[in-house]
């Protein structure tokens, strides 16, 4: 008796011993290899490549060195700013954050709508390629060329540049969301489709809970994407502050530029820590 408890005992001390199916054995082990081969042959294919980028682009650190001078003069005239236009950059800056907020709002509710249509675990094939290819299209495009277009349609004004971020968000978020959906957990997913759930109920229960955290996360970098993005379409006319800062640079108006700036810096540096607070929420 003493011996068979003995032998209990030292059975449960001691690790399983159970063999692993060879192939889930590999899987693990390649896991944790590193593919040293492929990794040096690729270091002096990379370094290539990027010695050939620098001499296609031009790039040279001496006249980056004698710009620096330059740059440290042009940076000595931004001081003192000039805060004698302060509620008049306040006005536009609080147009700009109401742009933000709008073309946030339609162009993440497009974008999600596209993201089912290019999620390849929700959608057909023959709705996935399509969507995917327009998604592409869309994002090979400049939001300036997309505010430059609408500015034309439309008219001056913030509604042009409403109208460029909601178009030009398919394209960025909408490819993020489609891969937030496309990399949840599978196993929900499967039992749900075994019991006979429709669809709709796999994506309402199954996916979408499973994404909503990285979506609400893509969406916070959406708006202050849109923030800094509303900022670069001023200067196209498409509303915002851009345009007072383009204007500012024209004049050679150094103070009031420099005051610009540090007013869109406390702005963006607001709703960073905004969302980073709301991120920790949802995480």
């Amino acid at each position: 008796m003493t011996t068979s408890t003995d032998s209990t005992r030292t059975e449960r001390a001691q690790p399983s011993t159970r063999s692993l199916d060879p192939a889930e054995r590999h899987r693990l082990e390649r896991a944790f290899s590193i593919p040293r081969t492929r990794f040096l042959a690729g270091i002096p294919i990379a370094a290539l490549v990027l010695l050939w980028s620098f001499e296609g682009a031009d790039f040279d650190f001496a006249k980056l060195a004698g710009g620096s001078v330059n740059t440290a003069e042009f940076l000595s005239r931004l001081f003192p700013p000039d805060f004698s236009k302060f509620g008049t950059i306040v006005e536009l800056l609080i147009e700009t954050l109401q742009m933000a907020i709008v073309g946030t709002v339609l162009g993440a509710g497009l974008s999600l709508l596209v993201a089912f249509a290019a999620a390849s675990n929700i959608a057909p094939k023959w709705l996935y390629y399509p969507a995917r290819w327009v998604m592409n299209v869309i994002r090979s495009v400049p939001d300036l060329v997309f505010a430059l277009m609408f500015v034309s349609a439309v008219g001056l004004g913030p509604f042009a540049g409403i109208l460029a971020m909601t178009l030009g968000s398919i394209g960025s978020i909408g490819k993020i969301y489609a891969e937030a959906m496309e990399a949840v957990d599978r196993g929900p997913v499967t039992a749900m489709e075994a019991v006979g759930a429709s669809k709709r109920q796999v994506i309402a229960y199954g996916i979408l809970p499973q994404a909503a955290p990285l979506l609400v996360s893509y969406t916070l970098l959406l708006f202050e994407g849109n923030v800094r993005g509303a900022t670069i379409l001023g200067l196209v006319g498409a509303g915002g502050i851009g345009l007072e800062l383009t204007t500012a640079m024209k004049m050679y108006n150094y103070g009031h530029l420099s005051a610009i700036v540090l007013c869109i810096i406390v702005l963006v540096t607001v709703i960073d820590q905004g969302s980073a607070l709301i991120r920790r929420k949802i995480t």
